[in-house]
């Protein structure tokens, strides 16, 4: 008998997802991108998934989410089973739905011949529809632990974690150094992404079970001089000052853990690679943060105007991934006058090279519905300089192509003589990603050791050196994506709970530096 209820329908229908909004519409509001998706249609969708003995989507993604059992279900009209399924491994699949490059698609094996299963998209309509139906509760613990534990941070991996531990009885409180909680997913991901009202219905469940969200502190004061504080920039400084409410209070890292039985650091890796050219310290030339921050401020209400914005202006953007994306259609929505969008790799190929092999994650060329919008694409191209207009701002950015070559097993971008050209813009946004979480803060006043990568160094248990302080997300693992910080604030809460009490029945999905199938 097969496992799945239609183990034909991968070959009578094809992949296919909800249409975009059409870019003249959309560009006129903050709302997000995708018009709905039929019931009808994704169930079709979800019919399309194999009986194919062994689901790698299970390895492709770290949540080990039940992919199959749920696309089955959803193609039975079973939602309520579904959701059920889908929320015992994904403490958040609405945002993942949203914001997750799906991994799990890529490993699919029905890829190997057909395009995937659209595994995101089925996840999507699944939360929304237990979200609709009112089956997101509270799942408040039975009984409650004297065990007090605080989570420092509210992006993905904190709030996953926190609502773990919640669950297990312990009593928690999240801290957060912005204005309202979620991080990242509040004050970097912009609106047409996802919209924060998504955000806040999940926080509400939080609350409801128990965790506390206390926003607008700072855990671990910054101490001029030493190792710490010599590590970051002046420009990074600035970003970490931005990033935080007007009126944040610091919290000494080690009075939290007096006050508390565990410690659990989630703070993201918040340092943002900056450009090291001449021209640096000219006005217009921003994190991509301090650029997105204040955009989605004014979309909440919180701000009446963002201090610094595209209308009008000649836009470049530094670095080609999701976060110089989200810059790009925050920069269409404000109504830029030009936007080019620099990567210093050459662009990928459409189609999975056999140096990325199923099932591993293709490098490919991913276009997102911000760069359908508009905006020019440079690949291959470095920043050398930033030009002044003699009054202290930055009026263009002189570039030269490269070429990637392999010197002894490293990658070098050697310059191409003659390729030198300038691209005037009176807005330059730094995306290049992140380097590690601050040195300063909670990480300098505890001590605690960092890997090479300058990650805050963690044990097989995400335990750090000190006793009682563990570490999880993109602060232990490095830049990363949302999946990866939900599944480590999950195994991190797991830790956590046999650590204070000696065993715990929580999952752990992954361990401490497990890497994605390559």
């Amino acid at each position: 008998m097969s496992a799945v209820g239609d183990p034909t329908g991968f070959m009578a229908h094809g992949r296919e997802l909800p249409r975009r909004r059409p870019v003249p519409v959309r560009l006129r509001d903050w709302r997000e991108v995708y018009e709905p998706f039929d019931e009808g249609s994704v169930r079709t969708q979800a019919s399309r998934c194999m009986d194919c003995g062994i689901p790698f989507c299970h390895d492709g993604c770290p949540l080990g989410n039940l992919v199959p059992e749920w696309n089955d279900l959803t193609y039975r009209d079973d939602w309520h089973g579904a959701s059920e399924r889908l929320h015992a491994t994904n403490n958040f699949p609405e945002v993942t739905g949203r914001l997750c490059p799906a991994p799990c698609e890529a490993a699919c094996v029905l890829g190997i011949s057909q395009d995937p299963v659209a595994i995101e998209r089925i996840e999507l309509e699944i939360a929304e529809r237990a979200w609709a139906e009112g089956w997101v509760v509270p799942h408040s613990a039975r009984a409650r632990a004297s065990t007090r534990v605080a989570v420092v941070g509210s992006g993905p991996a904190g709030l996953a974690c926190a609502q773990q531990l919640a669950r297990a009885g312990h009593a928690v409180t999240v801290y957060e150094r912005a204005e309202r909680p979620g991080g990242l997913l509040r004050y970097g991901i912009p609106e047409f992404k996802m919209e924060k009202r998504v955000l806040d219905r999940r926080l509400d469940q939080l609350r409801a079970e128990g965790v506390e969200l206390v926003c607008s502190t700072s855990v671990g004061a910054w101490r001029d001089g030493g190792d710490a504080a010599a590590r970051a920039s002046a420009p990074e400084r600035a970003a970490a000052a931005r990033a935080s409410a007007p009126d944040v209070r610091v919290v000494p890292a080690r009075q939290l853990l007096e006050d508390h039985d565990a410690l659990v650091l989630a703070t993201g890796a918040a340092v943002p690679r900056d450009l090291a050219v001449p021209g640096r310290e000219l006005a217009g030339v921003h994190f991509a943060l301090e650029y997105l921050k204040p955009a989605n401020l004014v979309q909440e209400g919180a701000l009446g105007a963002s201090p610094v914005d595209a209308r009008g202006k000649h836009v470049v953007i530094v670095g080609g991934g999701d976060t110089g994306a989200d810059c790009l259609g925050t920069a269409h929505r404000q109504g830029a006058a030009s936007v080019v969008q620099l990567e210093i790799l050459p662009e990928p190929p459409r189609e999975r090279g056999a140096e990325h092999p199923w099932p591993l994650w293709p490098v490919i060329l991913r276009t997102s519905a911000a760069h359908e919008e508009g905006g020019a694409r440079r690949w291959s191209v470095t920043p050398t300089e930033l030009l002044g207009d003699g009054t202290g701002a930055v009026a263009a950015l002189r570039c030269q192509e490269v070429l990637l070559v392999e010197d002894g097993g490293r990658t070098v971008f050697e310059p191409v003589p003659g390729s030198e050209l300038e691209l005037p813009c009176d807005l330059v946004l730094l995306a290049m990603g992140f380097v590690g979480p601050e040195p300063h803060g909670a990480v300098g006043e505890l001590g605690l050791e960092l890997t090479a990568r300058a990650t805050v160094a963690v044990g097989p248990d995400w335990s750090t050196g000190v006793e009682g302080v563990f570490a999880c997300g993109d602060a232990a693992r490095g830049q990363s994506l949302v999946v990866w910080a939900i599944a480590e604030g999950r195994s991190a809460a797991a830790s956590v709970d046999r650590w204070l009490t000696g065993a715990s029945d929580l999952p752990a999905p992954i361990a401490p530096g497990q890497a994605a199938m390559r």
